[in-house]
């Protein structure tokens, strides 16, 4: 079993927070999606796109996910489990890039005329897997402390204040790491492109997460209604 915090008495006097323990089928669905968000992202990041003078990559409309997900694990599961989700999916986002390199390195049989469209489409661009990776640690960590903090310091109540403060901070950082290390990689060199991209790339995610709050309230309220351990935390004393 993961982290619980089913009683009262196991929670430091000042915190209003409760959290459900990390031992359900409901929390390893929730890693496994982020995962493969993340996963996902990162294959797309590669690739630089263009709407009119909006500079953004190919992994744009996944990554906002990411972090709703992991409001989501952060709300119900406390941050001690959502740190150690966030370390799971950088391992198993740098073990994908890892598998990626050992399958276009494998010698390739002479029938096989895909070689070329598999690196283009995975080849490993260590310096994008990098910046994903940092940017991902990075804000999915100051997002879950922030709104973890909130939480003790507010309890239940406000809900949608917490997610969308933690949302202001930790997509900022997220996006101004990733951009600092990939603009040159899919071709930013000059100073106002590569604001355009930080300032893109922060008010979309933002802007998406904010409009996903309701969406991302009602699937959190789903989640502790449906974990027994929460619905204990909350019972007078821990007692059910």
């Amino acid at each position: 079993m993961g982290e619980i915090t089913a009683s009262t008495s196991q929670r430091p006097k000042a915190s209003r927070a409760i959290f459900a323990s990390a031992g359900s089928p409901y929390f390893s669905t929730v890693l496994a999606l982020m995962a493969v968000v993340v996963i996902l992202s990162n294959i797309g990041a590669a690739k630089g796109i263009t709407f009119g003078a909006i500079i953004t990559d190919g992994g744009f409309f996944l990554f906002p996910l990411a972090y709703i997900l992991g409001d989501v694990i952060s709300e119900v599961y406390g941050f001690k489990v959502a740190r150690r989700a966030i370390i799971t999916t950088f391992a198993l986002a740098a073990f994908s890039t890892l598998c990626f390199w050992i399958m276009i390195a494998l010698p390739a049989a002479e029938w096989y005329d895909g070689q070329e469209a598999l690196e283009r489409t995975l080849g490993p661009i260590w310096l994008i897997v990098l910046a994903s990776l940092l940017g991902f640690v990075v804000g999915q960590t100051l997002n879950s402390w922030v709104l973890v903090k909130m939480k003790e310091r507010f309890g239940e109540r406000g809900l949608v204040g917490r997610l969308m403060g933690s949302t202001g901070v930790g997509e900022f950082a997220d996006t101004l790491i990733f951009c600092s290390i990939a603009a040159t990689v899919i071709g930013i060199e000059s100073a106002p492109d590569f604001a355009n991209y930080v300032l893109v790339g922060f008010i979309y995610k933002t802007a998406v997460e904010f409009a996903f709050v309701p969406v991302t309230a009602l699937v959190i309220r789903w989640f502790k209604r449906r974990e027994p351990s929460y619905a204990l935390a909350q019972a007078p004393n821990g007692q059910s």
